[in-house]
């Protein structure tokens, strides 16, 4: 199983979030894709189930890999945007529509870093299923 291509918007949070879940199809389909890489006894000579489980951990890894990047990349994104938010707040201070932003922009990039505790979570079951 591939990670979908393109690109994931860090702008809207649930798109974001989608992307993920998109991406964590292989972990929510350990178990199916272990039962279906490990041969019954009448498949046994037909299927190199060694090679077939190194695949799988393979793209297991790749996956992962893959996620903490996009997801570290928009945390870095976003942390950048409320960066530069704190700053215009500092000059403008009793701008609402610039503090709401900031506000919106605080709770996004709040909800972008507990994707790392999903990620971690999400992770450490497959690997556990997978050992």
């Amino acid at each position: 199983m591939a990670a979908p291509g393109g690109a994931v918007s860090c702008e809207d949070f649930a798109e974001f979030q989608e992307f993920l879940r998109v991406m964590r199809t292989i972990d929510d389909r350990i178990v199916h894709e272990l039962n279906t890489t490990i041969p019954t006894a009448s498949f046994v000579g037909k299927i190199d189930a060694s090679q077939t489980c190194k695949e799988l951990h393979q793209s297991l890894m790749d996956a992962h890999t893959s996620r903490e990047r996009i997801i570290k990349n928009c945390i870095a994104q976003t942390s950048s945007v409320v960066k530069t938010l704190r700053e215009e707040r500092e000059k403008a201070q009793d701008d609402a529509a610039l503090l709401k932003q900031l506000r919106k922009e605080q709770t996004k990039l709040k909800l972008m870093q507990s994707e790392l505790n999903v990620e971690e979570v999400v992770n450490d079951r497959s690997w556990k299923v997978l050992s």
